[in-house]
């Protein structure tokens, strides 16, 4: 069963959120980051990617970038609030028409040791010494883990009469999506540590290089404040909006079209199709030319995580036929 870990948050002042708001770390390179933070000494890529402060070319893994960070969010903690007692929050994302609310709070390392928090993608080495060196350097985790949890009704209940009062932070972000965030009560926050306690498992839907660094960190800082834990925005599967993960393969290696054709064939079920999925599971895939729908075999006696399409895609297209 999971368990929810009410925390003393470090959060931007309502005047100062949506300056501090930035993107997250990894979905934009130095130059997109250096563009986006210009003019906006509080923005938060100056700590997550400290190295667009630092001249154009310096190794972005290297300790003055680390440093920089440091002196960054030194600074902009100053006009920052720690609470005063520990506390999870319902935090609101609205994007057009969609809305999906998530509770946001820590979470324990020993279930993501022991798969009660359930993984679906490898990560890379490098990427874990970045974030783990960031984590340790600044002793505190600043990117949050996306989780999702079958929905709860009583999870449901308390976001909703949490959202009934007056937010901490609402502000309209410069991409359009709408970011409000409400802080539980006292009584519910008890309420819903013992509802998330009912919750069998949750899932990792993206940050799994942030989760492995916050697992590898707590080692170094066992002992200090929230080390055994880290920090994640867990949503309703009912809520959560999954956008096209697409991916680019540049070359075929050794294959010619006709036997990675081949090889496809015998791992899928290959029929005409569109560049957009219309049948849960199914894969779209554009080569020689045209779009064919890619559907796994035996998907239904599949477990949940082998079941992604996700997992399929990375299992049984490009890892063992690329």
């Amino acid at each position: 069963m999971a368990t929810l870990r009410p925390f003393r948050a470090l959060r931007p002042t309502a005047p100062d959120a949506a300056a501090i708001a930035a993107v997250p770390y990894d979905v934009v390179n130095t130059d997109e980051a250096r563009g986006l933070a210009e003019g906006n000494p509080l923005s938060f890529l100056r700590v997550s990617r400290a190295e667009l402060e630092l001249p154009t070319g310096t190794d972005p893994y290297s300790a003055v970038v680390y440093d920089r960070a440091v002196e960054n969010f030194d600074r902009l903690r100053q006009r920052m609030v720690v609470e005063d007692e520990p506390s999870v929050y319902f935090y609101k994302l609205r994007m057009g028409a969609h809305e999906q609310t998530g509770l946001a709070a820590c979470w324990t390392l020993d279930e993501y040791d022991h798969d009660v928090i359930k993984k679906h993608e490898k990560t890379r080495r490098d990427k874990e010494d970045d974030r783990t060196r960031h984590m340790i350097a600044l002793k505190a985790q600043t990117g949050p883990v996306f989780l999702t949890y079958r929905a709860s009704a009583d999870v449901d209940a308390i976001a909703r009469r949490t959202a009934s009062g007056s937010p901490l932070i609402d502000f309209t972000a410069p991409d359009g999506v709408q970011h409000t965030l409400w802080k539980v009560d006292r009584a519910d926050c008890a309420a819903l540590v013992s509802a998330v306690g009912r919750v069998p498992a949750l899932y990792i839907a993206d940050g799994h290089h942030r989760a492995a660094s916050a697992a590898r960190a707590r080692t170094e800082l066992k002992g200090a404040g929230e080390s055994s834990t880290f920090i994640a925005v867990a949503f309703p599967d009912n809520q959560v909006q999954i956008l096209p993960y697409n991916r680019i393969v540049r070359t075929l290696g050794t294959l010619t079209p006709a036997q990675f054709e081949s090889a496809v064939r015998e791992r899928f079920d290959v029929i005409d199709g569109h560049a957009s999925p219309t049948r849960r599971g199914d894969m779209a895939m554009y080569f020689a030319g045209k779009w064919q729908t890619l559907r796994v075999r035996g998907n239904a006696s599949r477990g949940a995580i082998e079941s992604l399409d996700v997992s399929a895609l990375q299992e049984q297209l490009l890892a063992s036929v690329l």
